[in-house]
């Protein structure tokens, strides 16, 4: 076979295949009496993966074009017109023309690897089991009566948890508010996805921190919003980059994790806080505040959350129960002005008809029990066991080789490679190694980056795996 898809053009290459394949058909190059080039071999021939010629063949089938006989080959369809053939839908065609968008490739590989494979995980942003505080659900779900029903619920979830939250965030995180003005939602990704829905449109633009969590997030794009990035220093984006993006761009809504951010580690200042908070009344600027980590403090400062300083109701404040306690309870809350609570609530009933009941009752006594302080203390001591046991790890095996900024709180450190190499290589010799962490290029716009996240794995396995990453590194 002379011909090879072009691998430079922007048209998927099975569909390259899928297209050769049909017009060879229509022309006469693959005669109705004779043997298709098997998977495999089409495969060895254009020196592809198979699992690309396999999904050419897939679209050729849903279209009534070929036949695939087990065992024996497969073959032009006898009845290529469809006039008695059962067909069924070119489901890769679907997927494709979905408006909402997958994650990049790379992270899908990464949580695959995290659950298919046993390897040191500096990649996930959650705690390890061992952190969980297990005994006391246990304790809750053994020992108290369930009381609540177990029907569909308020909208803005149970009342009972609200009035909690509203307590809990007065005493721990300082935000004057009341239940009405809280919603409970599926942690706080869901938070995050009901404010870009039901608040911004099409072509609306849009700040994110440079790097962040956010960064490619595909919600964004589905939205169809503009987004507009912010670099992020040692204490904070620059209020002065915002207030230019503001002018330039109109900017609609501005998204900020200002408290041990993600992935920087970094500390917004009280000063930047202030002045980000003036910008956002004197424009009409929202600001949504992801605060996952505020509690994870290292050296006991209690830091002021934006939602704490804003007197003006211009932030919305997310968070959960995801990095301090368990990310399989799916607890998160938003608060805000009443009527934006009560416009994602709409939208969240929609989606799911409210969240799980019983959940929300065993959040709503962790929250409220004695246990929770002591939990939160044990955490924080356990975290800064991590965070030093993989600031050590990297001075003794990489050296001189990375800079980074030795955070204090939260549960990511964000490493800087000062030497030239080969990202996605580098990814693979790691995997290959039984290492896995987040490439610096799915969370931010500069080059030579990782990011490694410490609460996942005890000390042992964090210094083994950054072992494992040094021995990958020395190959460029």
């Amino acid at each position: 076979m002379d011909w090879r898809p072009d691998k430079k053009a922007k048209k998927a290459i099975y569909k390259q295949i899928a297209e050769y394949i049909e017009n060879g058909i229509a022309d006469g190059t693959f005669p109705p009496d004779k043997f298709l080039p098997s998977e495999r071999q089409l495969a060895k021939e254009l020196n592809l993966n198979r699992s690309t010629v396999v999904s050419a063949y897939d679209e050729l089938e849903s279209n009534g074009l070929i036949q695939r006989n087990r065992g024996s080959g497969t073959t032009i369809s006898k009845d290529i017109w469809g006039i008695t053939k059962k067909r069924i839908p070119s489901w890769n065609r679907y997927i494709e023309a979905g408006s909402f968008l997958p994650n990049l490739p790379v992270l899908q590989r990464i949580r695959k690897e995290s659950i298919d494979h046993e390897v040191v995980n500096l990649a996930s942003g959650e705690l390890s089991e061992d952190l969980f505080p297990t005994n006391f659900f246990r304790e809750i779900t053994s020992s108290r009566s369930f009381i609540g029903s177990l029907g569909y619920g308020h909208p803005q979830g149970n009342t009972i948890l609200r009035d909690t939250l509203a307590k809990h965030v007065k005493e721990y995180r300082g935000i004057e508010t009341d239940s009405s003005s809280i919603l409970i939602t599926s942690g706080a990704q869901q938070a995050l996805h009901l404010t870009v829905q039901c608040l911004l449109k099409p072509g609306d633009a849009i700040a994110i921190e440079d790097p962040s969590y956010a960064y490619n997030l595909p919600i964004f794009e589905s939205a169809g919003l503009k987004v507009y990035y912010l670099p992020v220093n040692q204490d904070g984006i620059n209020p002065e980059d915002l207030l230019l993006l503001y002018k330039k761009h109109r900017i609609r809504m501005i998204f900020l994790n200002p408290t041990y951010q993600n992935p920087t580690g970094s500390l917004m200042s009280e000063k930047k806080r202030k002045a980000i908070l003036k910008l956002s009344s004197e424009n009409g600027i929202p600001v949504v505040e992801d605060d996952p980590y505020s509690l994870t403090s290292f050296t006991g400062e209690k830091i002021p959350t934006l939602k704490s300083m804003d007197v003006h109701g211009n932030v919305l404040y997310i968070s959960s129960l995801s990095k301090i306690a368990a990310s399989g309870l799916r607890i998160g809350w938003i608060i805000g002005p009443k009527s934006v609570i009560e416009r994602l609530a709409d939208a969240k009933q929609q989606i799911d008809f409210g969240h799980s009941s019983f959940t929300q009752w065993i959040a709503n006594d962790f929250i409220e029990s004695e246990k929770f302080h002591s939990h939160i203390e044990n955490l924080v001591k356990e975290l800064v066991k991590r965070r030093n046991q993989i600031v050590t790890s990297l001075n003794f095996y990489l050296k001189d080789q990375v800079e980074f900024l030795v955070p204090q709180g939260g549960i990511h450190i964000w490493v800087k490679i000062k030497k030239d190499y080969n990202e996605m290589k580098l990814l693979e010799e790691s995997i290959q190694r039984g290492i896995i962490y987040v490439p610096g290029s799915t969370m931010g716009s500069k080059k030579g980056y990782v990011r490694f996240t410490f609460a996942k794995e005890d000390e042992k396995s964090i210094d083994e795996g950054i072992k494992r990453f040094a021995e990958a590194l020395q190959l460029f």
